[in-house]
C-alpha cells in the first residue's frame, strides 16, 4: 500500500459517521443501512452514501436477502485494523471521562468481529496457552494437537479444511486489556460455541456480551475461569 492509498483509507475510516458504523459492525453481524444510520446518528440517505464509499473501498461487503441489503465488514483483516485503531485511540487519549457501566461491560466481555475479547477473551486465551493448546510467536499462532483434543473435550470443533484464506489461530492484541486474545478460526469457533451454548449472550445496541449464570459455571469447568469483574 502506498502513501496515497493509506491516506484514502484513513480518510474513509476517520469520518465520524463512518467510524461509528464500522465500530457497530465489529461484532461480526450484518446490518441494514437503516440500522447503521441509527447507530451513526445520520439520515438514511447520508448513511447510504457513506456505505457506498466504504463498500467501494473494500472495507464492507453487501449481502442481499430478498428485498433487503445487509452490510458487514469485508473480512477479519478489516476488523483487525479497526481493533488496532481502537487500541491506539485508547492509548493516546489525553483526558477520558470516568467510565460507566457500559464501558465496564465492554471491558469484561465483547466480540471482536467473530471472536471473544475483553477480560473473558484474554482469560480463555491464557487458559489455552497454559494447557499447551495454542502457542503464540509475535503475530503468529499455532493450534497444537493437544489443543484439538482440549477443545474437542469441551465440544468445540475447529474447521480444518486447509484453506489459506484465514489463519487457524493468531494473537489479537486486546485494546482494553493490552494483552492478546485468540483470533482466527480457533477464536471464531470458541465464540460461536459460547453463543450457541448460551454461555454468553449479546447485549442490545452494543458489542458487549453478558456472561450468563450457566455460562459462568461452564467457563469455570472448561477453562478454569473464575468470576470476571
Amino acid at each position: 500500500m502506498n502513501a496515497n492509498e493509506l491516506a484514502r483509507i484513513a480518510a474513509l475510516v476517520g469520518e465520524p459517521a463512518r467510524a461509528a458504523m464500522l465500530v457497530v459492525l465489529m461484532d461480526g453481524r450484518a446490518l441494514t443501512a437503516a440500522e447503521l444510520a441509527g447507530a451513526a446518528g445520520v439520515a438514511p440517505q447520508t448513511a447510504s452514501s457513506h456505505l457506498a464509499r466504504l463498500t467501494e473501498a473494500g472495507l464492507l461487503k453487501v449481502e442481499r436477502q430478498g428485498r433487503h441489503r445487509y452490510h458487514r465488514l469485508a473480512d477479519p483483516e478489516v476488523a483487525r485494523m479497526l481493533e488496532g485503531i481502537l487500541q491506539l485511540a485508547a492509548t493516546t487519549a489525553r483526558a477520558r471521562p470516568a467510565t460507566g457501566p457500559r464501558d465496564a461491560a465492554m471491558r469484561t466481555a465483547r466480540t471482536c468481529y467473530d471472536h471473544l475479547a475483553g477480560r473473558l477473551g484474554v482469560a480463555i486465551t491464557d487458559a489455552l496457552v497454559a494447557h499447551g493448546a495454542v502457542e503464540f510467536d509475535d503475530e503468529a499462532g499455532l493450534l497444537t494437537a493437544e489443543g484439538v483434543r482440549f477443545l474437542g473435550r469441551i465440544g468445540i470443533a475447529v474447521p480444518t479444511d486447509g484453506r489459506a484464506s484465514r489463519p487457524m489461530c493468531r494473537p489479537c492484541l486486546d485494546w482494553s486489556e493490552r494483552r492478546p486474545h485468540v483470533a482466527g478460526k480457533v477464536g471464531a469457533a470458541i465464540c460461536a460455541h459460547c453463543l450457541a451454548a448460551g454461555w454468553v449472550r449479546r447485549r442490545a445496541g452494543t458489542r458487549s456480551l453478558e456472561i450468563t449464570p450457566p455460562g459462568r459455571r461452564a467457563l469455570h469447568g472448561a477453562f478454569g475461569i473464575a468470576a470476571l469483574a
